[in-house]
Order: structure tokens, then C-alpha cells, then sequence
């Protein structure tokens, strides 16, 4: 009982309040400047939020390891409405690779369901080519855009990326003496000039669709 009067009073009671405060407030920022804005409407957000944002061309964000349907475990990037932004996880969340490791059990699912692999073994670390299938699964979305952490983008590489994947996450929330101490561990002009790192990551971009890799 507790719990429906918690959800009521919080989450439906006030939902046509929020609506005209948010179309309200929101277009200042909205017609401020030309840039696109994406929305964090990630977790338990207002019904009113998806109209709101829609009404104002304002992006959705969707991640994977949080869908927006409570009844699905892993969203999938196909879903997303072109309206949006895919990626595969933000500073706050462990990387994919650290992810992967968390629980293995629910990486099997995911290897399952998600990426298809049905019936057969995750790998006991996140591969390259796992990676890569990871990444190219949300390049081919419908989504506007499809953004990613650059630790996610040198998982396909394992000369490039890091030996241990915990050192990769830029935030722990729960952890105070974790906070934005992430740091790329090598310099820009490396990177430039890693033609087996730089030439793949190309050809994934183009082969789905999005244009010439900058």
C-alpha cells in the first residue's frame, strides 16, 4: 500500500503539472541556440516526459543496459525512434568491457538474446570482435545519432585499450574517491596514426550508413 502511494504522489498525481511547467520552461532553452538537446530520460521518468520531449524535437537518450520498458531486460538500438541518441553507456556506468564482467550470467543473456548467439558460450572476457558486433549493432540503428565513450571504441583493439577494464569507468557515483578520474592513457597523435585501429573504426561508420568517418 505504502509503495502505490509512494508511486501515485511522485509519479502520476502531478503528471499535467509537469507537462505545462515543462513546455513552459523548456523551450527557452530549446530555441536558444541551434544546437541539438538530448534529454536524460533515462530510469523512472514522468509519463508526460516522451510527449514533452517529442513536441519540442528534443532527443531521447537510449542505452542499452537501461531500457526504457521496464519488462525488457536489454534494450535494442533497432527500437530506438530516430528522434534519439544510442550509445552504449555514459560516465556514471562502466564501460562495456567492465560491464561484461560484472555478471556473467546476465552476459550470457545478453551474448544470447541481444547480440544472437544463441545456445552457444560468452566469452569469459569482452573480445574485440564482441566489441565490435556491440558497436556496429548501434551504428545500424535509426537513431539521429549513435555517440560512444572513446574506452568503448578501443575495446575493439587490444593493443590500444586498457589491460584492466575497471580503470576505464570516468564515474563512480556511490564511490567518493572516484570522480572523474578517468584519463586517456595515450597521446592523441598515437592514436592518429593507429591506421589497424582508425582504418576499422571507418569502415564500420560507413558500412552503416551514418557518412565519411571525420
Amino acid at each position: 500500500l505504502y509503495d502505490d502511494i509512494y508511486v501515485d504522489y511522485f509519479f502520476r498525481r502531478h503528471e499535467e503539472f509537469w507537462r505545462e511547467q515543462g513546455l513552459i520552461k523548456l523551450p527557452a532553452v530549446r530555441y536558444a541556440t541551434n544546437m541539438l538537446i538530448c534529454g536524460e530520460d533515462l530510469g523512472m521518468v514522468p509519463a508526460s516526459v516522451p510527449g514533452v520531449m517529442h513536441q519540442l524535437g528534443i532527443l531521447g537518450l537510449n542505452i542499452q543496459r537501461m531500457p526504457s520498458n521496464p519488462a525488457t531486460e536489454f534494450g535494442h538500438p533497432a527500437d530506438a525512434p530516430y528522434l534519439s541518441v544510442v550509445t552504449t553507456g555514459s560516465h556514471d556506468m562502466s564501460t562495456l568491457r567492465g560491464w561484461w564482467e560484472e555478471d556473467r550470467v546476465r552476459t550470457q543473456r545478453y551474448f544470447e538474446t541481444t547480440l544472437g548467439h544463441w545456445r552457444q558460450l560468452a566469452p569469459y572476457y569482452c573480445e574485440p570482435w564482441v566489441v565490435r558486433e556491440v558497436l556496429n549493432q548501434h551504428l545500424q540503428s535509426p537513431a539521429m545519432w549513435a555517440v560512444f565513450p572513446l574506452q568503448d571504441f578501443l575495446g575493439m583493439d587490444n593493443h590500444l585499450r586498457r589491460a584492466n577494464p575497471h580503470d576505464e569507468q570516468i564515474n563512480v557515483p556511490s564511490n567518493p574517491q572516484h570522480f572523474w578520474k578517468y584519463r586517456l592513457h595515450l597521446p592523441l597523435e598515437e592514436l592518429v596514426e593507429a591506421v589497424g585501429f582508425n582504418e576499422p573504426v571507418r569502415a564500420l561508420v560507413e558500412a552503416s550508413g551514418r557518412g565519411p568517418a571525420y
